[in-house]
């Protein structure tokens, strides 16, 4: 530790929980009343996002990239099926497996969705000094990549 810092690394730690904590929190709740007005909840909205970024899954891999148990990521992807949003398709692979795969509905969909949350970034961040911007970004990717290495490979990459 410098000489010239006053802060242990716990306090460093419960400063950036906290941090972090109302960060999540508040975009939870934004996500929530944002998303939902398109008659899609944030955990359909995460399933779509994922699909379309990622390309057809099978259920149980969309369950470990959203950290989900395969049968709540069911239950979601009933729903994004019920509406339209996605589709089963064969396996190329195996073609006793299914996969899940958005529709252009589905596509269409998340890019609307995904417009309007990233207007709202940007109003946020439009007076951000470029060097605060990207400090907080390299920070965020470096704290994101920390924790996915906490979690696992196993919890990020399925085993199939």
């Amino acid at each position: 530790m410098s000489p010239t810092r006053k802060r242990s690394a716990t306090q460093d730690a419960q400063a950036l929980y906290e941090a972090v904590n109302q960060l999540i929190r508040v975009h939870q709740f934004r996500d929530r009343d944002r998303i939902c007005c398109y008659d899609v909840s944030v955990a359909q909205c995460y399933a779509l996002e994922t699909l379309v970024k990622q390309g057809p899954l099978r259920l149980q891999s969309l369950a470990q990239e959203m950290f989900l148990d395969k049968s709540t990521a069911s239950r979601v992807v009933d729903s994004l099926e019920r509406k339209g949003y996605v589709t089963r398709v064969a396996d190329a692979a195996d073609r006793r497996a299914v996969q899940l795969a958005p529709t252009a509905k589905g596509r269409a969909l998340y890019q609307t969705i995904r417009a309007d949350l990233v207007a709202e970034e940007a109003a946020m961040i439009e007076h951000m000094p470029p060097e605060v911007l990207d400090g907080a970004l390299d920070l965020l990717g470096q704290l994101t990549r920390a924790a996915q290495a906490r979690c696992g490979a196993e919890a990020t990459r399925p085993a199939e």
